[in-house]
This record gives structure tokens, sequence and C-alpha cells, in this order.
């Protein structure tokens, strides 16, 4: 039996509701001064990593999460570059982190459509 997917559990994502614990960390302490937007693909020693100066970077952001488009726009990518030169603040590092979890929920979801939907378009 598949899961039943409701577009509120995408409205949820989307609007930062319902919004799992995010799996990205932010592990080192800096001056959180957004200097560079560079992305380090997962290696055998660290997982993939969004860096934003030359201290400091979220962790443990799967490539396919860095790389999601919506409106022609890579958002996690778009979303730091906004910033570059400013600190981030608590706040912003959280909103971060849970937008790296919403993005990473949505791809979930969109698998088990896409396995629920036996062809496009519907007969």
């Amino acid at each position: 039996m598949t899961a039943r997917i409701h577009h509120a559990d995408l409205y949820g994502l989307h609007l930062l509701e319902t919004v799992p614990a995010p799996a990205a960390r932010y592990p080192c302490q800096g001056d959180n001064v957004v200097r560079r937007v560079d992305y380090k693909p997962p290696t055998d020693e660290s997982p993939g990593r969004v860096c934003i100066n030359d201290e400091q970077y979220f962790d443990n952001v799967p490539p396919e999460v860095f790389a999601f488009h919506v409106g022609g726009y890579q958002v996690c990518e778009k979303w730091l570059k906004d910033r570059k030169g400013r600190g981030l603040s608590y706040d912003d590092i959280e909103h971060y982190r849970r937008m790296t979890e919403a993005v990473r929920q949505t791809l979930r979801l969109m698998e088990e459509i896409d396995r629920a939907i036996p062809a496009w378009p519907l007969p």
C-alpha cells in the first residue's frame, strides 16, 4: 500500500510550518559572514557542504538538495547569495537549515508521487 500524499504536506513544507528536525548542521564558529557560496560534494570524509566563507559551512546537504530548482533558481544557493557580504544571525542559520530540510522532504514526496502515478499524462 502506498502512502497517501496530501497537498497539505507540501504546503506545510514550503511554508516551513511542518518541517522535521533539519539534518543539515552548521558546525563551525566564526563571524557568519557570507563571503562566497561554494558547494563541496560528499566524500568518504565528509557529507556535502555549502561553504559560506573559508571557515564556515552547512554540512550534510546532499547534492540533489543544493541543486533543487524553483522558478529557474537553485533555492539553497540563491538564498545565501542574496546575503553575500552580510553576517547570518542565529535565526538566519536556523532558517537555512529548515529550508534544506524542506527541500529534502519535497524531493522525497516527489518520488512518492512519481511512484503513485504510473504514467503521465493520466488516461
